[in-house]
């Protein structure tokens, strides 16, 4: 608490700008692991994207997933992936013949003392996946083009830039992860991380209001450069932005620890898995990717220049000429 009131006070000022070369290294690791990632594993799309057949049955507490997978891999089938629901067991395989799909049915009736007319089955083709993809790409496309209109608008252009490079900063990164951790990529997914795309651009929208706020008083005879002014208004909006990630952090932490694990909702974790990741990722790139990017384009203008050399010159920009080496870099 004491920490965080001295920091609300400004007593405690975190040089986020100034320590860009370590951000930018730190994001620069993150996404060529994730690159890396979709390059080597990909993604793991689910059978609504890549088609594939689905059956849904109860069975006896004591049945273990590998005696699921046994059952399918007897009759024949080759990818199988079998998950709990709070209904029973969700298997999916690829496409399969209508034949191979009854034998399937009545082994696992045998298998598991089931009724066979308890045992459902559906079929998706993979057409239907691709006009789902497709429909994501134009959603992900307009959304993109809204915000650039609306921070262009709101602020300036360069605003608009520095927030969705951000946005596709968190993107690569949250795709990475799932990549690399092998969770399935379904339709929950994607509206996951159109969520995450809109909580990052609320976190870069408050902060950059504090930022237009503060900078628009920077004249020529102005003791701060834009860098030092951002910096600023980076700190008085810091706690807020941490505050508001821990309460929306914390209940999807609890859906994804507690109830893929305690509770069996497998369905909800590749919705979960997207809005843990997005969230952090995109609180941290809000504060350390979006602000010291806005920064370097800001500080190339001739009169944020011109305060940077006025104040190093002086001796009073110690960040000031820490700000120019950003701008000429």
């Amino acid at each position: 608490m004491g920490l965080g009131r001295r920091l609300y006070r400004g007593e405690i000022d975190v040089d986020f700008v100034g320590k860009w070369r370590l951000w930018y290294s730190l994001s620069g690791i993150l996404l060529l692991i994730s690159l890396a990632g979709l390059l080597i594993n990909g993604l793991n799309l689910g059978v609504e994207f890549r088609g594939g057949s689905v059956f849904s049955f109860k069975a006896p507490a004591s049945v273990s997933i590998e005696q699921v997978r046994q059952t399918f891999v007897d009759e024949g089938v080759h990818q199988v992936i079998a998950q709990t629901t709070t209904g029973g067991w969700r298997v999916t395989t690829e496409t399969l013949p209508e034949s191979t799909m009854n034998q399937v049915q009545t082994a696992i009736a045998k298998d598991f003392d089931v009724p066979t007319s308890q045992v459902s089955i559906q079929s998706i083709g993979a057409s239907w996946g691709g006009e789902v993809s497709q429909k994501a790409w134009v959603g992900l496309g307009v959304f993109m083009l809204a915000i650039i209109l609306y921070l262009s608008m709101a602020f300036e252009p360069k605003m608009a830039m520095a927030a969705i490079v951000a946005l596709i900063h968190d993107l690569v990164i949250t795709a990475g992860i799932y990549a690399w951790s092998g969770f399935e990529v379904t339709p929950a997914t994607l509206l996951g991380f159109l969520t995450i795309l809109g909580y990052s651009l609320y976190d870069a929208v408050v902060v950059f209001d504090m930022i237009k706020e503060v900078t628009a008083k920077l004249g020529h005879t102005s003791k701060q450069t834009y860098s030092m002014a951002a910096n600023n208004a980076l700190n008085h909006t810091l706690i807020r932005s941490l505050n508001t990630s821990l309460v929306a952090i914390l209940p999807v932490a609890a859906i994804l620890f507690i109830g893929t694990t305690l509770l069996g909702a497998g369905t909800l974790k590749d919705l979960s898995l997207a809005l843990f990741v997005g969230m952090i990722v995109g609180t941290y790139s809000s504060l350390c990717v979006a602000t010291p990017l806005l920064v370097t384009l800001k500080e190339r203008e001739p009169k944020y220049q011109a305060i940077a050399k006025r104040l190093a010159s002086t001796g009073g920009g110690a960040k000031g000429s820490k700000s120019a080496a950003v701008a000429k870099g």
